[in-house]
């Protein structure tokens, strides 16, 4: 059962995933989105440019059929009246061509965007076998537009249906009416018929972009199995990061220990933490943390001093407070200056005692820490840095 549900495709796309279509080109489109937006402008453009544009093209037309006695003789001339022609034609529909090229343009920003892939212009001989396409057209995608393509139909009948028996009085009267009024009365008839079908495509672009959305979010839907090993693609193997974060520690680990025999003590629990301190002046402000760790690190730190001979000192509140407390490489908490402050100072007179002898000093042992930075206190309160182990 484990299996099989691997097997099914129940998760979402991934970016990753829904960014290898986009380069090869499968992005969600809706033709009828496309032709609703296209139509709807046109419908716009004549509403708003009509009148202009029917005065321009009645101008135009009664003038290039009048022609001067040489423009009738003189074919070069005829050309040039032709071209003239021409060319205000195309001025005088340059305003709605324009909206209907922004318009075509735009609209797949409505939907998936603007894509250019060159993917998509390979061949793909794939396309060309005759199975494959007869299997497309009896496959749910086909059956699906087979529908749109019904509904869409009686949906713009049954618009043009209602448009028109509502309207056939005032064609009839088209008749009696003069020229220059019927001929305004009939533009306005078609413009209004011609809205109200681009009006029924709407309801069918508001139907079909979901569908479209719907169908390509499930059509990229990816199986368990597939979402493991993009994981793995993407992130690496999980075993080879657990080694490579394994090996880090490790280094990172030598590192510190190579830092142990400059340090100047080395504070411990006695046994299960121990925190090496070094100090330079005129460097630092305050001690810092050159390396701690806890049971066998502590032990290794612990033997590494011992070689170099550096200094020892068993302090257990305070070794706790600094491996808590202070992370490697940081200065010491300022709360605890006073008790390493009395640390170094043994220190110091110890080496001292080790070049000139005298009498040898004693380890403190009543060194000032406060409770609330005392990992094993009742009164210590959460605070940043590396946790007890």
């Amino acid at each position: 059962m484990a299996e099989d549900s691997d097997l099914e495709k129940t998760e979402p796309a991934s970016p990753r995933r829904l960014e290898q279509a986009r380069e090869e080109g499968d992005v969600p489109r809706s033709r009828e989105l496309a032709t609703c937006t296209v139509l709807l402008a046109a419908g716009l453009g004549l509403w708003v440019t009509g009148e202009h544009l029917v005065r321009r093209l009645n101008h135009m037309l009664v003038d290039g059929l009048a022609f001067s006695r040489e423009q009738a003789f003189d074919f070069s001339l005829l050309l040039v009246k032709l071209g003239t022609a021409m060319a205000d034609v195309l001025l005088a529909l340059a305003p709605l061509a324009g909206i209907l090229l922004l318009v075509a343009v735009g609209s797949p920003l409505l939907i998936g965007g603007w894509l250019f892939s060159s993917k998509a212009l390979a061949p793909n001989f794939a396309r060309l076998n005759p199975l494959s396409g007869i299997g497309n057209m009896f496959s749910t995608r086909a059956l699906v537009e087979l529908v749109k393509a019904i509904g869409k139909t009686l949906l713009v009948g049954a618009v043009a249906w209602v448009v028109v028996s509502s309207q056939i009085e005032p064609m009839l009267a088209l008749s009696t009416e003069p020229l220059a009024s019927s001929s305004a009365h009939m533009a306005d008839l078609l413009l209004t018929g011609f809205m109200s079908i681009v009006c029924g495509l709407v309801v069918i672009a508001l139907i079909d972009v979901p569908y479209v959305l719907w169908h390509y979010a499930n059509k990229l839907k990816m199986t368990r199995e597939e979402v493991r090993q993009e994981a793995k693609e993407s992130d690496g193997d999980p075993q080879v990061k657990a080694r490579i974060r394994q090996l880090q520690r490790e280094m990172a680990r030598r590192r510190m220990m190579s830092e142990v025999p400059t340090a100047d003590v080395v504070v411990t629990n006695p046994t299960h933490f121990a925190v090496a301190l070094k100090y330079t002046e005129g460097k630092n402000r305050a001690p810092v943390v050159v390396a701690k760790g806890a049971d066998e690190v502590a032990a290794r730190i612990r033997e590494i001093a011992a070689e170099h001979k550096v200094a020892l000192l068993e302090a257990p509140p305070l070794a706790r407070a600094l491996y808590k407390h202070a992370d490697l490489g940081d200065e010491i908490p300022a709360a605890l200056y006073t008790a390493v402050a009395e640390v170094l100072a043994y220190v110091f007179q110890l080496r001292a005692y080790g070049k000139q002898g005298g009498v040898r000093p004693v380890a403190p042992t009543a060194l000032d820490v406060p409770a609330a930075l005392d990992p094993l206190n009742p009164a210590a309160q959460p605070q940043a840095g590396g946790g007890v182990q």
